[in-house]
């Protein structure tokens, strides 16, 4: 069975952490481009990490009997994996004279796409040790038959072993390819069966205080506000702590304002420069990805535009690819639409000329989700890729997949020379820890330790972390900006305190140093080995590594973003939270930036940012830079029909802070005034 992913995010399959490193790498390591088809030079290949490190001796159950059906995904090297590497690489950076000298879609499947021998050899190895071919893409083959077809084809017999949630398959040893194709594969995925089940990176308010509630029934309910109290849903509409929750105990600070109202799309582009920029995605593409389909969501983001003032899609602007009918595992994967909305709401209302093209995947599942981006990167549907999904890369049931790893980055690398970027949010849970993870609500239990998610964590995607964003003003000035975490407390039941207080860790933005990636070269001397040498479980390294986020944009909780889509018939709408709302929101400043300059594409934006990095591009986000007066917010409002009153800290996000310069909650900043005028003039700032 494929691995899983929810909305924000996907499932892994146990692999040691070593192998992650040079199971990545691997596709952008020169040393790997793909030998020809027949080489008396090549050996056969191991795939390192299809054999999971809980298929331990102890735990084997015995050998899967040899008629039992198996299938497997064999992704293809294609011709020359160094060669992409390193075109995508001189393609994005600005220093490089190929900068923004991009391919075709059929310049590059020609170039490095898996040759006719190629495709030829590996379907010849499967099918001569007794396997069906089925799906043939450019990018991969599918294969299926029996367990001891398969254990023939890879060099491995199949056992079952005993986990902590029952009895699971994989490969006794890792996998191996023979020499005659061992140069046009990959990776294999599908081997093994865990499916880890993951959270979303983007949650309503709604949905998060039930969550928390459902948790801790100790905390307390607001059953009769106190008269000082307003008796009605309550915030602050007039600019960031703009009204006083007067009545309410001494939280963190005297006086206490209420929580702001969720923030509108015109809000958003006033604070973010858009507005003054005057620019507004025109000639550009973006594209989102989710899983499944809203049949309402053209109709539903026009009139969430028409509400609020801005104008509704153009004809012809807004397209979908979704294919209903192969929808699959809707059980497992739950409701996709708030997050569908959210993206593309965020995505027009800060590009609004912009073309949208949002692609469903058929389910939640990585396969499913590789599918919808490959979709993306063939067709060339966009020039930026708005992706609010992830996962943990280690947890107690294993390690992500590195045939998940290795394929995803050569996709991204396909992108990259194309001038298509991917942005990806970076998750809700702070670090990611077993201790964030006890008391966040949108957290994944099964994690083991401090780490950056997956792909945020890609050294070849635009990892989007979360702020705290607080606006001046109901128009949208900007005010001030803090990391994006939180600590929550309900009011007590004699309303007299705060329980418990101080608060437990809530919902914060991701981020933080992968042990798995080698620090790209992008993030050379901006990010300081102090911070690129220590990973985010404390471990060392001898050499810098891989940090995220890369950027960050307004995405909590505490300082909402309004969506609105229908649902069982009725239109509603309501505040939502996470990296999820970030993400679109980056790829939309991407989609506006390209206009600055001209139409041209940015494509895989990380050199780009980078450049300009320490200058006014950006806003430094610093949590102790100025003591901030409206630091922290009294929310008052309705769950499950009960008027509830809730105290929340803001910057403090679970293992991460925003300092000055680059940080790991908030990566180079957020947008600062001159983001557009640098890609305008074509100069830092």
């Amino acid at each position: 069975m494929p691995a899983a992913r929810s909305r924000l995010s996907r499932t892994a399959v146990a692999a040691p952490a070593a192998a992650l490193i040079l199971g990545t790498l691997a596709v952008a390591t020169p040393a790997n481009a793909a030998a020809p088809i027949g080489d008396s030079s090549s050996a056969a290949k191991e795939l390192n990490g299809t054999h999971p490190a809980w298929a331990t001796p102890q735990a084997d159950a015995g050998a899967v009997a040899d008629s039992a059906p198996a299938t497997a995904r064999i992704y293809l090297a294609g011709q020359d994996t160094a060669g992409l590497a390193a075109l995508a690489k001189s393609v994005s950076d600005p220093s490089s004279p190929a900068y923004g000298s991009y391919l075709s879609t059929d310049q590059v499947q020609a170039r490095f796409g898996a040759s006719q021998a190629q495709v030829k050899a590996v379907k010849a190895w499967v099918t001569g040790a007794g396997l069906t071919v089925g799906q043939t893409t450019a990018h991969y083959v599918e294969v299926s038959g029996t367990s001891a077809a398969m254990a023939k084809a890879f060099g491995t017999k199949i056992h079952t072993y005993r986990t902590a949630d029952g009895t699971h398959r994989a490969p006794a040893s890792d996998a191996v390819v023979p020499s005659q194709v061992a140069g046009a594969v990959l990776a294999v995925s599908g081997l093994s069966d865990v499916v880890h089940k993951n959270v979303s990176h983007a949650v309503s308010v709604r949905e998060a205080e039930a969550k928390a509630d459902a948790a801790r029934l100790a905390a307390g309910n607001l059953k009769k506000p106190d008269a000082t109290l307003p008796t009605v849903p309550t915030c602050s509409e007039n600019g960031y702590g703009s009204k006083t929750a007067a009545g309410a105990p001494q939280g963190y600070e005297k006086n206490e304002p209420f929580a702001p109202c969720s923030y509108l799309p015109s809000q958003l582009r006033k604070a973010y420069g858009v507005t003054d920029a005057k620019v507004t995605g025109k000639g550009a593409r973006i594209a989102i990805i989710d899983a499944y389909g809203l049949d309402s969501m053209q109709a539903d983001a026009n009139h969430f535009a028409t509400l609020h003032g801005d104008k509704p899609f153009a004809a012809g602007q807004y397209s979908e690819v979704v294919t209903k009918d192969k929808w699959t595992h809707q059980d497992e994967c739950g409701d996709w639409s708030g997050e569908e909305a959210l993206d593309v709401e965020m995505a027009h209302g800060l590009a609004p000329n912009a073309q949208v093209t949002y692609v469903g995947g058929n389910s939640c599942y990585d396969q499913d989700l590789y599918d919808a981006m490959a979709t993306v990167v063939d067709k060339h549907l966009a020039d930026v890729v708005s992706n609010s999904w992830g996962e943990i890369m280690h947890g107690k049931s294993g390690d992500l997949d590195p045939a998940v790893i290795a394929a995803d980055n050569q996709l991204f690398q396909l992108g990259a020379v194309q001038g298509i970027g991917f942005t990806f949010s970076s998750g809700d849970c702070g670090d990611s820890s077993p201790g964030a993870a006890a008391t966040g609500v949108n957290c994944q239990a099964d994690s083991n330790q401090a780490q950056a998610d997956w792909p945020s964590a890609s050294p070849w995607v635009t990892s989007v972390g979360g702020s705290t964003l607080e606006l001046a003003d109901k128009a949208g000035h900007y005010g001030h900006e803090v990391s994006m975490g939180d600590q929550r407390s309900v009011l007590s039941d004699d309303q007299k305190s705060w329980n418990p207080y101080p608060g437990f860790f809530y919902f914060g933005g991701g981020g933080g140093v992968s042990k798995d990636f080698q620090q790209p070269w992008y993030q050379k001397g901006v990010v300081s080995d102090r911070i690129a040498k220590t990973a985010a479980d404390g471990s060392s390294s001898a050499t810098p590594l891989r940090a995220t986020p890369d950027i960050a944009m307004s995405g909590d909780l505490v300082a909402a973003t309004l969506v609105g889509y229908t649902a069982n018939g009725t239109y509603s709408e309501g505040g939502y939270g996470g990296t999820s709302v970030s993400a679109p929101e980056t790829a939309a400043m991407l989609a506006d930036a390209i206009e600055a300059r001209g139409g041209r594409a940015i494509g895989f934006a990380n050199p780009a940012l980078y450049d300009r990095a320490g200058t006014k591009a950006f806003n430094d986000v610093n949590d102790s830079a100025v003591h901030n007066k409206f630091g922290n917010v009294v929310d008052l409002g309705t769950v499950g029909g009960v008027l509830k009153v809730r105290l929340y800290k803001v910057a403090a996000d679970y293992g991460l802070s925003a300092k000055r310069g680059y940080d790991t909650a908030t990566g180079v900043g957020t947008p600062g005034k001159d983001f557009f005028d640098s890609f305008r003039l074509g100069r830092k700032h």
